[in-house]
């Protein structure tokens, strides 16, 4: 086993949009375990929009990533050595977190793993986005058949998910989404009604109007920006708003101006914010009610592999720009029985 562990840091703060020269490479040390603790060689490395919150100094639902310190990122990995009673050797285990080629946890914050489906898929469709996508919708949005569900962003790793669930709850979907390829996906294999390319449209609002004739009742929140602005005056009344994510403002330096919230009271919408990790339970219900799903190809999901720990920030600066296609993970090695 190397002595050497490679780590991606955070050099700096971004000031405004995040860049390469916010991230460094570092070589140290493999550490010493102690008692209740695994090490694990990364295999696979998930990329999600949170990452740039976290890079900035300044108060969230979870601490900001120190200077100095690897990147925050759940992965799977290869258990290594073990110093706690239900981990050894040759395992392949969730939950370890970090930017790192190999690392530590305390064995009570990971979940082993088996086979039957790609070990990617548990950062991505059986992870925490879709955990996100199923939370969201089952205690948040309640799409009732008929009823309009509007999702931005509706090509990624949680928008897919809602695309597909709002199907099976027989709502009518409508996507958004930036390029022709992605909305040709979001209609062709996920099935959703209609998917509106807002890099193609000259006017936005006039497109969701017409996309929405009878108005929006679920809107799944991943973007923010010129699309939260142009939905928001669609909302129907008791219209229900799950605030995920909004990615488009992530550089912003400073906070974007929001929409006039009268039609909150006037309307009766409710507005939630939601951390999927707020319920923990929800990623074991999730993976149960999935998993079967994924091994019928009745639940559809797509990645984009990033080859090599060194290129996490590249693959994380494409997904905060939107140039990604798919979830975005990181190859960082193969299990060595592969």
């Amino acid at each position: 086993m190397t002595a050497i562990r490679r780590s991606v840091v955070l050099r700096s703060r971004p000031q405004g949009t995040a860049t390469l020269d916010n991230f460094a490479v570092v070589e140290q040390d493999m550490p010493a375990l102690t008692e209740g603790e695994v090490l694990t060689r990364t295999l696979w490395l998930s990329i999600d929009p949170y990452m740039r919150g976290r890079m900035d100094d300044a108060a969230s639902y979870a601490p900001s990533v120190r200077l100095g310190e690897p990147m925050t990122g759940e992965t799977v990995g290869e258990v290594i050595a073990s110093r706690h009673a239900d981990f050894a050797a040759g395992q392949i285990v969730l939950g370890a977190r970090g930017w790192q080629s190999h690392v530590v946890s305390p064995g009570s914050t990971l979940t082993a793993l088996s086979g039957g489906v790609p070990y990617s898929t548990y950062l991505g469709v059986l992870g925490m986005p879709g955990v996100t996508a199923y939370a969201g919708l089952r205690d948040i949005g309640q799409p009732q058949p008929g009823e309009t569900l509007v999702v931005a962003a509706a090509s990624g790793a949680v928008g897919s998910v809602v695309v597909q669930l709002a199907k099976r709850a027989g709502a009518r979907v409508v996507g958004i989404a930036g390029g022709e390829e992605k909305c040709r996906y979001v209609r062709e294999v996920l099935g959703a009604d209609v998917c509106i390319d807002h890099r193609a449209v000259a006017d936005l609002p006039a497109a969701l109007r017409e996309a929405c004739p009878r108005g929006i009742d679920v809107y799944f929140e991943n973007v923010g920006g010129a699309v939260q602005r142009a939905v928001y005056p669609l909302l129907n009344d008791f219209g229900r708003m799950v605030m995920c994510g909004m990615v488009a403002e992530y550089n912003d330096a400073e906070p974007a101006p929001g929409p006039n919230l009268r039609a909150t009271f006037t309307k009766r919408l409710r507005i939630q914010g939601f951390i999927v990790h707020d319920r923990p339970e929800n990623a074991r219900e999730w993976r149960a009610f999935a998993t079967p799903l994924i091994a019928s190809g009745e639940l559809h999901y797509r990645e984009q592999v990033v080859e090599g720990l060194e290129n996490a920030p590249a693959a994380l600066l494409a997904l905060i720009g939107g140039s990604n296609e798919a979830k975005m993970v990181v190859h960082v090695a193969d299990p060595s029985a592969a």
